[in-house]
């Protein structure tokens, strides 16, 4: 650890934002320049096209280059500009970062997820539950199948006597003779076919 502190642990969000604040303000201003020193070309342009004299022309085009050269400096410098605050956003970022993982770790459950051995009894208990239920489970289960194999069924309830025999040979019985009346009308139906074609 070193003996003295970082001057980043004393810098506030406020003053990374502020820093940003002003840095952007300052880009916006050249982008501002930018477009008016643009609008002056253009003129000048229109101008020296349209100016018959050689001097004029060459007083024009002297001026058009220097605005370029002027904006050239400004776009480096609107890059710089842009540059640097992209890299205090990224701190803006980093101090979030902090302040939040530092919150999250005082939160009374990231405070007992601190405790590895006490983590490491607790989800061996709760596993030694969990397991120790589905056993309960499981057992009861088998118990509840082997009682059910070893069931017979009553004969009384549900066997069939005599007269379940009965009507069960009669139901059968009306069912053949349907068929067979179902059969002979289909018989009849095909030689009145045959008879009426001939």
């Amino acid at each position: 650890m070193w003996p003295f502190k970082s001057k980043y642990d004393k810098l506030t969000r406020e003053e990374v934002v502020t820093a940003i604040c002003d840095l952007e303000q300052q880009s916006k201003e050249i982008e501002d320049g930018l477009m008016q020193k643009q609008a002056q070309v253009d003129d000048l342009m229109k101008k020296g096209k349209s100016e018959k004299s050689k001097d004029m022309q060459l007083f024009y085009a002297k001026k058009i280059n220097m605005l370029k050269s002027e904006r050239e400096q400004d776009i480096q410098r609107a890059m710089y500009l842009m540059y640097n605050i992209q890299l205090l956003n990224k701190l803006k970022a980093a101090i979030d970062d902090n302040k939040f993982f530092k919150n999250t770790q005082k939160a009374s459950l990231g405070n007992l997820l601190k405790d590895q051995k006490g983590l490491a009894k607790f989800l061996n208990g709760a596993l030694g539950t969990k397991v120790a239920a589905e056993e309960v489970l499981t057992s009861a289960d088998e118990t509840f199948r082997t009682v059910e194999e070893a069931y017979e069924k009553n004969q009384t309830i549900y066997g069939m006597n005599q007269d379940d025999n009965a009507l069960l040979s009669m139901f059968e019985e009306e069912e053949q003779i349907e068929n067979e009346q179902s059969l002979s009308e289909a018989a009849a139906a095909e030689e009145k076919k045959s008879v009426d074609t001939e």
